[in-house]
């Protein structure tokens, strides 16, 4: 798994030579930001759980920057922010607005339903969607800090625990190996 993870993240020096990096590269060679262990796998699934509720083309810049502040995993980070996409937000951010609208005591009643994608374009649908988020107000604000700050924190221990596990696997076989 790791070597598998370690053949997708890109080297130092693709980073190093990109044209657009090279003003950042003392920034983002940063060896804990490429090193894969527990502690920076777990951190960047956090971060990236986090981020991907940010709204709009911040995710990831807002990943990435947090990944510098905390020296976790920047590639993992930046990919476990996926999951929130076009076919993914609107379940996300009703999700979101039930947890927001339970935390603040409300029942519900003021919920609209989102756009349906049907004979809309995406660039149409997405900017649907963006109004429609600005109108379920502050339900929805405090709603996508709870989502976000839960999938972080479950992720980061999930991340911990099966890490672990692999470990403990891992330490089994060769113990196994060892005693044939």
């Amino acid at each position: 798994m790791r070597r598998r993870l370690r053949r997708l993240l890109p080297d130092h020096e693709s980073v190093r030579s990109n044209r657009w990096f090279r003003p950042f590269a003392n920034t983002l060679l940063h060896p804990r930001l490429w090193y894969l262990n527990r502690h920076s796998a777990a951190g960047a699934v956090a971060v990236g759980l986090f981020c991907g509720l940010v709204p709009g083309p911040l995710q990831m810049l807002s990943a990435a920057i947090a990944c510098v502040l905390l020296r976790v995993n920047l590639p993992l980070a930046l990919v476990s922010t996926l999951y929130s996409n076009p076919f993914t937000i609107v379940p996300l951010y009703v999700a979101a607005f039930g947890l927001g609208n339970w935390a603040m005591g409300g029942n519900g009643a003021d919920f609209i339903p989102p756009p349906e994608l049907g004979g809309l374009g995406l660039s149409t649908w997405m900017s649907a969607v963006i109004d429609w988020m600005g109108e379920l107000g502050k339900p929805l604000a405090l709603g996508l800090v709870l989502l976000a700050a839960s999938l972080s924190i479950s992720g980061y221990f999930i991340v911990r625990a099966a890490w672990r596990l692999w470990l403990i696997r891992t330490w089994r076989q060769r113990q196994a190996a060892r005693q044939r």
